[in-house]
């Protein structure tokens, strides 16, 4: 036998559109049986609307043939993602700088995963050239898909094989989700693995969402110190912690970082708590620039976008060091970002490419090479979590200054903090409160 709530019923019939009568009422009609509230999605939504209609009324009247049907339709419906056990809402990239939140149906939960109730979100560079451009590098969006990676939540629900976190447990996630078969894999190189699932990027769903199933072994409980902000603020700062570690920063390593967004600014802050002795970086901002100052960098010099002037600001950074440049970190990923780090760092020194903006460069590698500067390249970051929470619980480092905009999970809200941080200008890191 159906249960309707006549008052919620109420509630839809007074709806101004049709559409969220519908919506409305395929929330209200909740079962005795497995499938509670039921929301449409793709083209069988209206079908599955008018299922449910024709087997409440042939239920009220008696007509236990319809309703068996309708119950077998729900079951099919359910297996297919149209019905589920929970509303689950996410921000769904469908087209050019074209968000919408629409029910996202959650996997089974496994032996070894947990439920998340993401908490805080920020949204990374990456995200932002998806909005744009549908692509990042050679990761293209073909298919709407889920935004979003820097996250952290409370457990709600724990596989039968977990032992490690309870619910109520507060998380920040690893996106990456490897196969833990290959070479790469089993010699602790993870983040390289081909068979990598990564949220929010082509063609895996991301994290802006209500909630979200993910690998308990990628969860980490953060310590009652450490704010979900900061929780979600590891990822990031696992890209600057990952890069130091490549680099090999140490106490006798002057850096140059050029780019102060959010990664330069994340990568200034692992460097100075790796015990870099000076950091100098570079950009073509004042206004982060300023920011970079107030977090620590012992010189910043503004530089241009024209790459017919790397000749001379690569004197004035040189001068700014004050000594010899050992490793220069290009946190952007042009022509002349390259091209200005392979040129100031000293002899026998490093360059570390961390940006991706581009996917071809040109740059002196030549004059590079007799200098013997060694080039290494980071993508993501592996066995960071652990490290960073340590280093946000003990104060070493502080990631709070970072966080400029925050804004909530609405339908405003998504718009107006994608728009806000494509804009550039002041926003550093831009931070969803779910």
């Amino acid at each position: 036998m159906m249960k309707v709530s006549l008052a919620r019923l109420g509630s839809a019939v007074r709806c101004q559109s049709l559409q969220q009568w519908w919506l409305t009422m395929t929330a209200t009609t909740v079962a005795e049986t497995d499938w509670r509230l039921v929301r449409a999605r793709d083209g069988l939504g209206l079908v599955t609307f008018l299922a449910i209609v024709v087997g409440w009324i042939c239920n009220w009247f008696g007509s236990s043939g319809f309703v068996m049907g309708w119950r077998k339709w729900a079951l099919w419906c359910n297996r297919l993602g149209l019905v589920g056990g929970e509303t689950n809402l996410a921000a769904w990239l469908l087209g050019i700088q074209t968000i919408k939140i629409q029910p996202y149906h959650l996997p089974p939960l496994g032996p070894h995963d947990v439920k998340v109730r993401i908490k805080a979100l920020g949204i990374c560079g990456s995200d932002v050239h998806h909005f744009k451009t549908m692509r990042c590098a050679n990761f293209i969006v073909k298919k709407p898909m889920v935004l979003g990676h820097e996250c952290a939540g409370i457990i709600e629900e724990v596989g039968s094989q977990v032992k490690s976190l309870q619910v109520g447990d507060r998380v920040a996630l690893e996106p990456g989700i490897s196969c833990q078969r290959c070479s790469l894999c089993r010699d602790g190189r993870y983040n390289l693995c081909r068979e990598m699932k990564f949220s929010g990027s082509p063609p895996n769903n991301g994290s802006l969402a209500n909630k979200v199933v993910h690998p308990a072994n990628l969860c980490f409980k953060l310590p009652d110190n450490v704010s979900l902000e900061e929780g979600a603020m590891c990822e990031p700062l696992s890209v600057g912690i990952h890069a130091c570690r490549r680099a090999e920063i140490g106490p006798d390593t002057n850096v140059l970082i050029i780019g102060a967004g959010p990664i330069g600014l994340v990568t200034l802050l692992a460097a100075r708590a790796f015990g870099a002795p000076r950091i100098v970086i570079v950009d073509v901002d004042d206004c982060r620039l300023s920011m970079a100052k107030e977090l620590g960098a012992d010189e910043i010099v503004q530089v241009s976008t024209n790459i017919k002037d790397v000749g001379e600001e690569v004197v004035k950074i040189q001068n700014a060091m004050g000594s010899r440049i050992d490793v220069s970190f290009d946190c952007v990923g042009f022509n002349k970002t390259m091209s200005t780090a392979l040129s100031a760092t000293g002899v026998g020194g490093k360059v570390c490419l961390i940006g991706l903006a581009r996917t071809e460069l040109t740059v002196p590698l030549t004059s590079a090479a007799v200098r013997e500067i060694d080039v290494v390249g980071i993508f993501r970051y592996r066995n960071t979590w652990p490290l960073c929470i340590e280093l946000l619980s003990t104060g070493k480092i502080d990631v709070k200054p970072l966080i400029t905009h925050r804004f909530q999970f609405s339908q405003k809200g998504i718009e107006d903090a994608f728009q806000t941080s494509a804009g550039g200008g002041n926003a550093i890191k831009v931070m969803f409160n779910l």
